[in-house]
């Protein structure tokens, strides 16, 4: 019984380490964006990537309407509780430190690496990190409302949704999901 309670008790601290680091760095952020980091580290890319030219194009298109103006000023980010997923962000590729390319195919090869878990797996965790979230005395914006949207979108059997608006107009996310052990072989040492 005590290993089950230091179990829990060390993940409420992670949960709660990467709730406030995430809010420390973005203030705007709901939780939709919480959840959002959570899911893509638990779930890796939001699907498989099946047309690799496609997503390629996408890739393109977004490099060539963002400005650098608009990224924030980092790299690369882990993504929620167990940092299992990278955040690459497009800066990286706008400097030059790494192409298109290897970024499109680190991106396709974490999303095809392994076998995902299962939406019911990711429900349950998702309920886990939450039970600790409302712990915590948080005073996000629209909590009722977006804690109400996340179930409703996993009742669905859905997973994947956007980051919120708020979050979108005030740091302008544009980035690649890349599993650690991809991002750790193939990109990290290329960044600063």
């Amino acid at each position: 019984m005590a290993t089950l309670a230091y179990s829990m008790a060390a993940s409420d601290h992670k949960v709660e380490s990467f709730v406030n680091g995430l809010l420390d760095h973005y203030p705007a952020a709901r939780l939709l964006d919480i959840y959002k980091s959570s899911f893509q580290d638990y779930m890796g890319a939001e699907h498989l990537v099946n047309d690799t030219a496609s997503a390629r194009a996408y890739l393109e298109q977004e490099l060539a309407s963002t400005s650098l103006d608009d990224l924030m000023p980092w790299y690369y980010e882990p993504c929620g509780v167990d940092s299992c997923h990278v955040r690459v962000s497009l800066r990286a590729v706008m400097e030059g430190l790494v192409s298109a390319d290897l970024l499109i195919d680190a991106f396709i090869c974490s999303a095809n690496k392994a076998t995902h878990p299962t939406v019911e797996e990711w429900v349950a965790r998702w309920h886990e990190i939450m039970q600790t979230i409302d712990q915590m005395t948080l005073d996000l914006p629209h909590f009722a409302e977006d804690k109400h949207f996340i179930e409703q979108v996993l009742a669905q059997g859905r997973y994947a949704i956007s980051h919120s608006p708020d979050y979108r107009e005030a740091y302008s996310p544009h980035y690649r999901i890349v599993e650690r052990g991809v991002f750790d072989e193939r990109i990290k040492g290329l960044l600063p």
